[in-house]
């Protein structure tokens, strides 16, 4: 900055008292020092400051700049319902995330499970550690290469939010560590359609949990292994583990296609499993005397297409569900000797991809179609069937259309029962409340934008995603499995 001589300074205009206006001409008031008005070339009046606004222009001039930039885009860009142009590309929202990370496998993987482990329940404390385990589905020419891949996530921090979180009462010392991936595989020669995992209970103090794992793959086998080694492996150093650990417990052939259909019950600590195929049949398989496993040479009958998905009733023994491409949703009865389905519902007019039993509620259902819509059901207006065909459905609890594609998981929340998590072909995984009722004279939409339930919570983008799962012990921990590797996620909205 240049220095003002001292004859310059004799020469500047008298200084302002508060409230006052400059003077015109060169008066001069010796009793206060003088400075420079740096704004007296731009503003000379009250008016022409009021006229000019706060950018130097007329307000309303301003104003209308304003709006015509505003209507440039007035529309809200839904995730999996508006398509992106050439060069555009999504980016979440940190803020809207407690934790977000993302992780790549050498092959794409169909289906996984999370795994329960001993670190305790209701778990919110930070880094974050997880186990699960994935079915790959490699290339055909290439089909050898398929693992089944078991997985440790370990330092999934939480997301950093600057000065936000100053006040947390997170006892937390090291949340901003780096994420790890630790893998063991077992060598598989098909694809993975769907695979499930069990957590037998440990027998005594002494001895430790069994974690089993049931894959049905795409040359119509169902293989089951003993993962129990391989995660141990992550924990204690200098385990090893043997090309016999790593080979099948069973391998079940049974089938006579393949199915993605497989359910561990959860009723039944030695271990039965079911499995449906595209044949429409189902079969209950058996572990005896803790080794050998024994599948029922009967099958269960009854639907005219493929068995898309089949699921353990969390409450009742001898009862389990099953989805079809037929539309229908049938509930059985394993002591029946006819094996024909209890009761029999027509619910959509497109395949019924997948269902899921809440874990709660345990006569809520809740269903995906391939036409994109999902709905809950109250079993308990689910009537048995007086002519041998399918009875029509019930009006639903509650259904949504929101999805354009086809729906390709869902899952109800391990400890709420309000809350539902759905995949979709769209590419999004959302999360849903169904707590949120209206009343007839209030809007379907949310904040103005039709075709959105105020029940959406929230919606994950996910490359052609295919599975979603809840962890059964973090609360709003959720994983999901794409194209492009798997997502975990848990949000400020859960």
């Amino acid at each position: 900055m240049a220095k003002r001589g001292a004859d310059d300074e004799e020469q500047q205009s008298p200084a302002l008292k508060k409230g006052q206006r400059p003077l015109n001409g060169a008066q001069k008031d010796n009793s206060e020092d003088e400075f420079e008005d740096e704004f007296e070339d731009e503003f000379e009046s009250d008016e022409e400051i009021f006229e000019a606004g706060v950018d130097g222009r007329p307000d309303k001039e301003r104003e209308a700049e304003e709006k015509d930039a505003m209507d440039v885009d007035q529309g809200t860009f839904i995730v999996g319902r508006n398509k992106l142009q050439a060069g555009e590309s999504l980016a979440p929202d940190p803020s809207t995330y407690e934790i977000l990370h993302t992780l790549s496998t050498t092959w794409p993987c169909l289906s996984f499970d999370i795994l329960r482990d001993e670190l305790g329940n209701n778990r919110k404390t930070y880094p974050a550690t997880v186990y699960a385990v994935a079915g790959t589905q490699a290339e055909l020419r290439r089909a050898k290469e398929n693992e089944v891949i078991v997985m440790k996530l370990s330092g999934l921090s939480r997301m950093d939010r600057g000065q936000e979180e100053e006040g947390s009462d997170d006892d937390s010392d090291d949340e901003n560590t780096e994420a790890i991936l630790e893998t063991k595989t077992l060598p598989m020669s098909s694809t993975t359609n769907r695979i499930r995992a069990y957590t037998f209970p440990a027998s005594d103090s002494f001895s430790s949990a069994t974690t089993l794992t049931a894959t049905m793959t795409e040359d119509a086998q169902v293989q089951i292994h003993d993962i129990t080694p391989h995660i141990t492996s992550f924990d204690v150093p200098g385990t090893v583990i043997t090309p016999q650990q790593s080979r099948p417990l069973a391998t079940l052939n049974m089938h006579r296609s393949e199915g993605y259909a497989v359910d561990w019950s959860p009723l039944y600590p030695q271990g039965k499993l079911l499995t449906g195929d595209n044949d429409g049949k189902i079969f209950v398989t058996t572990c005896a005397d803790g080794a050998k496993w024994t599948s029922d040479n009967k099958p269960f009958t009854g639907h005219a297409g493929s068995v898309e998905d089949i699921q353990w009733s969390p409450s009742e023994k001898f009862v389990f569900a099953s989805a079809s491409s037929d539309g229908t949703v049938k509930v059985w009865d394993m002591r029946s000797k006819s094996r024909k389905p209890a009761v029999d519902v027509k619910i959509s007019d497109s395949d019924v991809n997948v269902l899921s039993w809440s874990g709660r509620t345990t006569h809520l259902l809740a269903t995906g179609a391939d036409d994109g819509d999902w709905a809950v059901w109250d079993l308990r207006q689910w009537k048995p069937s007086t002519t041998g065909g399918s009875n029509p459905a019930p009006k639903s609890v509650a259904s949504f259309n929101f999805h354009k594609e086809q729906i390709t998981s869902i899952e109800w929340h391990p400890t709420d029962d309000s809350i539902v998590a759905v995949a979709a072909g769209d590419n999004t995984m959302t999360l849903w409340d169904l707590a949120v009722e209206l009343d007839d004279e209030e809007s379907q939409d949310t904040a103005g934008v039709q075709d959105v339930p105020p029940q959406l919570l929230f919606v994950h983008y996910m490359e052609m995603v295919k599975e979603c799962h809840w962890h059964p012990q973090i609360p709003g921990f959720i994983m999901g499995t794409g194209g492009n590797g798997f997502g975990a996620f848990k949000t400020i909205s859960v």
